[in-house]
């Protein structure tokens, strides 16, 4: 594989599953150095056993912690290239509008959103006294379109995600660092197996609108992240990066 990241120090967060672990082994094969920011001691730091890296143990939503992580990074290895900041949650008690209470609302938030705030705050000094970097942000596809099948606050926090992304996009392109919101489509991740394996009806009724006819893999993510990160996108920056299989563009979808 094409070693487009060789002498490159990635971090992500939210690396131990999902489209944050299939991310970390993409990278890695293309010669990063890899830190794994996660909450979660044991998969973290099997995650950077696994490729070869470095774990830090990190609450996201706690900005001493974030601090630490990229600090630890630098220190380790001397610069952080590429800030993927993925971790994010979707619990079930996050529904409609009319049944989601207040405590649900900030929990999603604070994971979601504020974590991408402290991260992003945590990172920009170092990738400026670089004079580089790329910063990839983990929103959604319900970032720009509605769903019947709420998860408010969640689609919420995602739409912050992307206006950030943008405005910091906007606000260091000319510091040679680039900032980009990705929106994958639905994914098939164990945070998405659980939510749908309780609710197949809702499962069908999402599945129909994707015109590939089927749920994106982490695989086909991460590859999406590679390129964002890598000087192949220099060019793309303040973009909400859909990898969606064409719900976006969607009116109706083949039989």
């Amino acid at each position: 594989m094409v070693q487009r990241f060789e002498g490159r120090v990635a971090v992500i967060t939210g690396g131990s599953s999902g489209i944050g672990l299939a991310t970390a082994r993409r990278l890695a094969s293309e010669g990063a150095k890899v830190v794994i920011g996660d909450i979660s001691a044991e998969a973290g730091k099997a995650a950077a056993d696994e490729v070869g890296g470095l774990f830090v143990r990190a609450d996201v939503t706690d900005a001493e912690q974030v601090e630490t992580l990229f600090q630890t990074t630098v220190d380790t290895f001397g610069s952080v290239d590429v800030a993927f900041n993925n971790a994010g949650i979707s619990p079930p008690e996050d529904d409609s509008i009319l049944t989601t209470g207040i405590d649900a609302w900030e929990k999603v938030q604070k994971v979601n959103l504020t974590s991408v705030y402290l991260c992003c705050k945590a990172v920009l000094p170092q990738m400026r006294r670089q004079g580089k970097g790329s910063i990839i942000n983990t929103a959604s596809f319900v970032a720009v379109l509605g769903a019947a099948t709420s998860q408010i606050s969640y689609t919420a926090s995602k739409g912050g995600v992307l206006a950030m992304s943008r405005e910091l996009g906007v606000q260091f392109a000319r510091e040679n660092i680039r900032v980009n919101a990705l929106c994958p489509g639905p994914v098939n991740t164990p945070l998405l197996k659980e939510l749908f394996a309780k609710d197949p009806e809702r499962a069908a009724r999402r599945l129909v609108h994707v015109p590939v006819g089927r749920f994106a893999e982490p695989e086909e993510i991460a590859g999406a992240v590679a390129f964002l990160a890598s000087d192949d996108a220099s060019f793309i920056t303040a973009s909400q990066f859909l990898v969606d299989g064409g719900i976006s563009g969607a009116y109706v979808t083949p039989l």
